[in-house]
């Protein structure tokens, strides 16, 4: 069985396509294919509320390109979400229904809910009776998540992310809003881990040169790599540290955004797991197809 997702967020856009197999009563996912387009939606949309007409050719051309791939490899099902920039977008829907028309392929446009539902279905496999904040940091909003001794008891998305904050104009009151959510549903004797996804920390951990099989961070080690970026310019970060260029500007702010929900948390540990929405649309057309496909 093969399965496809397509996550279409602020900075960039991914389409991930898995080889779903059944031997001796286990289920192995093989990844065939991985893209990832850097069309920054969210730039357009967080300054002119709507997606300008050279991104939505390119975004067009892309969707064509992804429904080739998925019908290249014969897939059996997918899924495809778009997150804050498209939702936020006034032409988002419009260009979702002319692709579905033109192109054939469904958009999901989500709210920030629903998106971290989904992620939160690949995280299951981390969570355990201990205390933990899920930060999701994207191009557009940030998910928190919280949970208690396997249950969840909090969740909420704001409009803070890394597209958002590279010009600093993220409104006061939205961070403190999000520091407000935090201390009313956790204290420090819950002794908070912290759990992080989005492009931005995954690099950030590799930065970091992390031992074998080490998969957290330390809240000095952040702070570090941080500082460290930032004391390169824009070009460095690109040519010498070798980022992506779409990485290399908002990698910083994102860094902010997770020591600042770290530091409401008083926690000093996250867990950099390496999964994301495409993971968790992964999971849903895997539970969806397995009665088919036992």
């Amino acid at each position: 069985m093969k399965l496809a997702a397509v996550d279409i967020g602020s900075n960039a856009i991914r389409l991930q396509i898995t080889n779903v197999t059944y031997f001796e009563n286990t289920v192995n996912f093989k990844k065939l294919e991985y893209l990832r387009f850097p069309l920054r939606l969210g730039l357009d949309v967080f300054n002119s509320q709507k997606i300008s007409d050279k991104n939505k050719r390119k975004f067009i051309k892309l969707m064509k390109a992804f429904k080739l791939l998925i019908d290249l490899y014969e897939v059996d099902d997918y899924m495809v979400c778009a997150t804050s920039a498209m939702r936020e977008s006034s032409n988002g829907r419009e260009i979702a229904e002319e692709v579905k028309q033109d192109i054939g392929l469904k958009i999901n446009i989500i709210d920030g809910n629903k998106e971290a539902e989904l992620i939160n279905m690949a995280l299951w496999s981390y969570i355990d009776e201990k205390s933990y904040l899920h930060i999701d940091v994207g191009g557009g909003s940030t998910e928190l998540n919280i949970y208690i001794n396997k249950q969840k008891i909090a969740s909420k998305s704001f409009k803070i992310g890394s597209v958002r904050a590279l010009d600093d104009s993220i409104p006061e009151a939205v961070w403190k809003s999000m520091n407000k959510f935090i201390s009313e549903n956790v204290s420090p004797k819950d002794k908070i881990i912290c759990i992080g996804t989005g492009g931005n920390i995954n690099k950030i951990f590799e930065l970091s040169k992390p031992t074998k099989n080490k998969r957290y961070l330390n809240i000095e080690k952040i702070r570090e790599i941080q500082e460290y970026l930032a004391s390169f310019t824009y070009e460095e970060r690109v040519n010498k540290l070798n980022l992506n260029p779409d990485r290399a500007d908002v990698i910083i702010p994102a860094a902010k955004i997770y020591l600042t929900a770290m530091t409401a948390a008083a926690s000093k540990r996250m867990i950099v797991p390496d999964v994301g929405l495409k993971d968790g649309l992964m999971k849903v057309l895997y539970e969806k197809n397995k009665i088919k496909n036992p």
